[in-house]
């Protein structure tokens, strides 16, 4: 297959011998997500994750980032806006809010999610700077795990109040079990690569300058093998974990993350990111 690149919403596409490459392209951003973004995230992993002749996919980021998540300041600005409806199957005028904003880009990255995990071919995340929140839920969602020795893996949902989404609180307990995972929540330590592959989360690490040349000749290795038994190993392996959960498993994140971003917590953390202070949090009963 000859090379080929596509531009999207901060979204490069790039085709290359049989590997599929997604590239997050918004670096001033730390390549956090806005609705737009997402959405062609979703587009660029359905198209290479059904399309026959591409056999290994690599989902990426940029040098200091590989994703900070759902984009604050998007999240921020939307608020004030009303055209929620459509994320309601029964059309009900939507009050603008946190949690509507959320919930519109968090439409878009489970369903991401849900193209990962069922691809029939393997799927690798190449983390060479930061993964956080969704960032670190779309990385854990891959197949393999790759990172450079400049890169960090950090829970991060709790900085501003929020409960974790991107099927973070369904993948990481399988990964690392409930104690380290709970551990990543409560203390949300910030994982060096090495850290991080002490724990189980990833399967390697590569030297900073040489990690574009290691994804490439890994990402050509796996497209030169035997896809179609690793399709089926992959799927039985996915039922073997439960995977067939996930989807009801990230509605509800999906759900009680949207609830907890309409919170005096979550609207205290996020005055707090951006005024770049710790928040003062008072606990929000009955969620």
């Amino acid at each position: 297959m000859s090379h080929r690149v596509v531009e999207l919403h901060h979204i490069r596409m790039r085709w290359d011998n049989g590997v599929g490459t997604i590239q997050l392209d918004r670096p001033e951003r730390f390549n956090a997500l806005d609705v737009a973004m997402a959405r062609d995230l979703r587009k660029a992993a359905l198209q290479f994750a059904r399309d026959p002749q591409i056999r290994c996919v690599v989902l990426a980021g940029t040098d200091r980032a590989f994703c900070s998540g759902a984009d604050l300041r998007y999240v921020q600005e939307r608020e004030h806006l009303d055209d929620f409806s459509y994320l309601h199957p029964e059309g009900a005028t939507v009050k603008a809010s946190y949690g509507s904003s959320f919930k519109e880009i968090l439409e878009y990255l489970h369903s991401t999610i849900s193209e990962i995990r069922r691809a029939p071919k393997p799927f690798i995340a190449a983390v060479k700077g930061v993964a956080a929140a969704g960032g670190l839920g779309l990385a854990m969602a891959c197949d393999l795990v790759f990172a450079s020795d400049k890169a960090s893996f950090e829970w991060a949902y709790s900085k501003t109040g929020l409960t974790g989404a991107e099927g973070t609180t369904f993948t990481l307990p399988h990964l690392i079990g409930m104690r380290r995972a709970l551990e990543m929540v409560f203390l949300n330590p910030r994982l060096s690569a090495q850290e991080a592959l002490k724990l189980g989360l990833i399967n390697g690490v590569f030297p900073f300058e040489a990690f574009d040349h290691e994804i490439e000749g890994t990402a050509q290795r796996l497209a030169r093998g035997p896809t179609q038994a690793w399709a089926i190993t992959k799927a039985l392996m996915n039922e073997a974990m439960g995977m067939d959960r996930l989807d009801t498993h990230m509605t509800k994140e999906a759900r009680h993350l949207a609830e907890i971003a309409d919170t005096p917590d979550f609207a205290e953390g996020l005055a707090a990111f951006f005024e770049k202070r710790e928040p003062q949090f008072r606990g929000v009963p009955n969620i």
